[in-house]
C-alpha cells in the first residue's frame, strides 16, 4: 500500500521529548499503525542516539509479551542508559493490563512513550482513568480530499472531486479498483468497528437495536435530531427502545469515532442549546457502503465533508442558531470564528438567498462563507465569501 506523508507526523514530532504519554487515536483503519511506523522511521533517521523499543502486537513474534509483567521485563532488557529511549507500541490493548506497564514506564521517567490501540480500549474518556501520567492525544482521521489527491497524484478538478465524493477517505479501499469492492471494504471496517469497538467493550446484548440506531443516524446525517425523535421513529417501526438506551448507544458510536456530534449554539444569546444535535459520519463514504447510492442527497454529503474537514483543521464546531434561522456551522479556534453555510447548488436565486440571508443577519465582523458546488473561483457577495467546495477542501 502506498504511504503518503500526513500532517499528523508533524503533530507527533512537535511533542518529542515531552513527558506526556502520546496516544494515537481515531476511527478504525484511519492509518494509526502506519503513522506510528512513519514516526519510527523518522526518529531512526534524525536521532542517531535513539534507542527505539518497538512492539507490534499484530505480529506473532510479540505474543509472549501479552502479559504486562513480561512487557515490563522486555523493555527493561532493551533499555540503553546512553541513548534516548523511545517506547512505541502498536495495538497496546492486546497486552493484558497494559495500563500497568505504561504507567510503570512513565513513572520511571526515562522513556518517551507512544502507543496506538483499539478504540474499544483507548477512548478519550478513559485516558485519565487508565494512565496516571498526563496524556497527549493525536487523533487520526480518514483521508481528506487533499490527501486523496496526493495519494493518487491527481489535480483538483471536477472529475477527481466527484470521485472523492464517492470513494471517501478510507485509504485501505483504494487498493480495490472496483467501486463495489471498495464499498465492501468500507462496510466490513464499519461492521468490525461496531462489533469489536462497541459491542464487545460495552457488552451489548441487543445488537440489532444498535444497528437500527446506526442506520437511522447514517440516514439522517446533517439533520437535526434528538434521542426522543429517534426513539419515536424506532418504536413506530416496531423496534422497542427508550430514550436512555438510544442515548447510550449513540454515545458508544461517537466514542468509537463512527460519528461526531455537533451541538447547537445560540449566536445572539451566546449559549449552548440542548435537546437537539446533528451527527456526522467520520467518513461520508460509509453512507454509500451501508445504504447504497440511490437517492443521493449531495447537500447532506457536502455538509458532512465540510464538518469533518473543520474538525480535521482543529476547529470546535457548532450548529449556529440565530432567531429562527440556522447557520450550518459556527467554527471556533482560539481567536478565530467562521460562520459557514453549505449547499449543493446555489445557482437558483431562491436557494442562494436562503443560504446568504442568515449570514447577512449576523452583525459581527467575523468571516462569513457559503461553501457550495459553484465550479467557479471564489467571489464576494455583500461581504460573504462564496467558495467552491472542492477548492475549499483543497486549500
Amino acid at each position: 500500500m502506498k504511504i503518503i506523508k500526513r500532517k499528523y507526523l508533524q503533530d507527533i514530532i512537535d511533542v518529542v521529548g515531552t513527558p506526556d504519554i502520546k496516544v494515537i487515536t481515531g476511527v478504525r483503519r484511519s492509518g494509526k499503525s502506519e503513522l506510528l511506523n512513519m514516526f519510527k522511521n523518522y526518529i531512526e533517521e534524525k536521532d542517531k542516539k535513539s534507542n527505539i523499543i518497538y512492539i507490534d502486537y499484530n505480529l506473532d513474534k510479540y505474543d509472549y509479551l501479552k502479559d504486562y509483567k513480561e512487557l515490563i521485563k522486555y523493555v527493561l532488557e532493551k533499555y540503553d542508559s546512553k541513548k534516548n529511549n523511545f517506547i512505541m507500541i502498536d495495538e497496546v490493548q492486546m497486552c493484558t493490563d497494559f495500563e500497568k506497564a505504561i504507567n510503570n514506564f512513565h513513572a520511571e521517567n526515562k522513556y518517551d512513550i507512544y502507543i496506538t490501540g483499539s478504540n474499544a480500549f483507548l477512548l478519550s474518556s478513559d485516558l485519565a482513568t487508565l494512565f496516571t501520567g498526563r496524556t497527549y492525544s493525536i487523533e487520526v482521521y480518514p483521508f481528506s480530499y487533499k490527501e486523496f489527491l496526493l495519494y493518487y497524484n491527481l489535480d483538483n478538478n471536477d472529475e477527481n472531486f466527484d470521485r472523492y465524493v464517492l470513494e471517501g477517505g478510507f485509504s485501505g479501499s483504494y487498493l480495490y479498483k472496483d467501486i463495489d469492492k471498495k464499498y465492501n471494504y468500507i462496510s466490513d471496517v464499519y461492521k468490525t468497528l461496531i462489533v469489536r469497538d462497541i459491542v464487545q467493550r460495552n457488552k451489548i446484548q441487543n445488537i440489532p437495536l444498535l444497528y437500527s440506531i446506526s442506520d437511522f443516524l447514517i440516514d439522517n446525517i446533517s439533520r437535526m435530531t434528538s434521542y426522543r425523535s429517534i426513539t419515536n421513529t424506532l418504536n413506530t417501526n416496531k423496534v422497542n427502545t427508550n430514550d436512555k438506551t438510544v442515548g447510550s448507544y449513540i454515545n458508544y458510536l461517537c466514542e468509537a469515532f463512527a460519528f461526531y456530534k455537533i451541538r447547537r449554539y445560540d449566536i445572539q444569546g451566546k449559549k449552548y442549546l440542548s435537546t437537539q444535535d446533528k451527527y456526522y459520519l467520520s467518513d461520508h463514504a460509509v453512507k454509500y457502503a451501508i445504504q447504497g447510492t440511490k437517492n443521493m442527497n449531495y447537500g447532506n454529503i457536502y455538509e458532512n465533508m465540510v464538518a469533518m474537514e473543520l474538525i480535521r483543521r482543529g476547529y470546535e464546531v457548532y450548529v449556529g442558531v440565530l432567531r429562527n434561522k440556522e447557520i450550518d456551522f459556527v467554527a471556533l479556534k482560539r481567536n478565530q470564528k467562521l460562520y459557514i453555510q453549505v449547499s449543493d447548488d446555489i445557482s437558483n436565486d431562491d436557494t442562494f438567498n436562503r443560504e446568504v440571508t442568515p449570514l447577512l443577519q449576523i452583525k459581527d465582523a467575523y468571516p462569513k462563507i457559503v461553501i457550495a458546488r459553484t465550479k467557479h473561483d471564489t467571489y464576494q457577495y455583500e461581504g460573504i465569501q462564496i467558495i467552491d467546495i472542492a477548492n475549499w477542501l483543497n486549500n
